[in-house]
């Protein structure tokens, strides 16, 4: 637990401010041009690339990328076997996630001018969605949810998931939650690879029209890289958040909003900004208890 306290009231607080919230432009160019090579590697040699690139990122020795494609099986065997206190709560997120999407849900209208001139909306679903799930340094059964259910409420018929599994390790609370989303294939690869094979489509693995979800830097540019050849819905991450707290807030609620962003990516940022000195030691003993706690995902 990496955590470093200022004190606004010391003689090199700027410029340690400073520093600390400094962007390393250095190191966001590394990553394009890595990522670039990446796309531009899948996009001309499809399965044969991907195959590479998930060998040497995520160590997995697959003789063919119909080797990395996770049945459905699979996916409600991992359902199956959650807990009950999990599966309830995967069920629970995934009712919440529906009953709210589906009063966002738009309708076709028209109506006809007295000149005779037709005018409307015409609304009508995507074909098909690529979601990227990460499963680097963690597992994120609800970024599943949360971008699988939306696409079904608006009636995208093909939903294609990809997730790195590094060494083979595949999270079963991401698998599970797969098989409650009813996500139509899913593909054990991940990273800048993945992004392109979805974009511009593998011997393997189908084009879709959008791309959606989280992932790290090399992720995030690589959707950048892509966009226009299909559609994306953000470049997110490393993400970060500053709270200004007053110190009457419960610690507990500061170090899950801390959490929130700086489980997103090791770049990532989570900064608390209090008046009160004790406040921050008892937001610290909170971070170090919850993260204890073998419950908390």
């Amino acid at each position: 637990m990496n955590l470093r306290r200022l004190s606004s009231v010391d003689p090199g607080f700027e410029a340690a401010f400073r520093e600390l919230v400094a962007v390393e432009t250095q190191d966001d160019r590394a990553v394009e041009q890595a990522a670039t090579a990446i796309v531009d590697e899948v996009r001309a040699r499809g399965d044969a690339a991907l195959l590479e690139f998930t060998q040497r990122f995520d160590r997995i020795a697959a003789s063919a990328v119909a080797d990395l494609e996770i049945a459905p099986s699979e996916l409600h065997a991992a359902l199956a076997g959650l807990t009950a206190e999990d599966r309830a709560a995967l069920e629970a997120a995934a009712k919440r996630i529906r009953d709210f999407h589906e009063r966002q849900r738009e309708s076709t209208w028209t109506f006809t001018e007295p000149d005779g001139t037709v005018l409307g909306q015409r609304i009508r679903p995507l074909a098909s969605v690529g979601v990227y799930v990460p499963g680097g340094l963690a597992a994120y059964p609800s970024s599943v949810l949360m971008n699988v259910i939306p696409a079904q409420v608006a009636g995208v018929e093909r939903i294609v998931m990809v997730s790195p599994t590094p060494q083979g390790q595949r999270n079963p609370h991401v698998l599970a939650a797969a098989a409650l989303a009813g996500v139509s294939r899913v593909f054990a690869i991940g990273g800048a690879q993945a992004v392109a094979a979805l974009a511009y489509g593998t011997q393997t693995v189908p084009r879709v029209d959008k791309i959606v979800g989280p992932g790290n830097a090399y992720v995030a540019a690589a959707k950048r890289r892509v966009f226009g050849v299909v559609g994306i819905d953000m470049i997110a991450g490393p993400s970060e958040i500053l709270i200004i707290c007053d110190g009457k807030t419960d610690p507990d609620w500061i170090a899950f909003d801390l959490f929130s962003q700086a489980e997103h990516d090791e770049r990532a940022q989570a900064i608390l900004l209090t008046p009160d000195a004790a406040f921050i030691d008892k937001v610290q003993a909170a971070i170090a208890r919850l993260l204890d706690r073998k419950s908390v995902v």
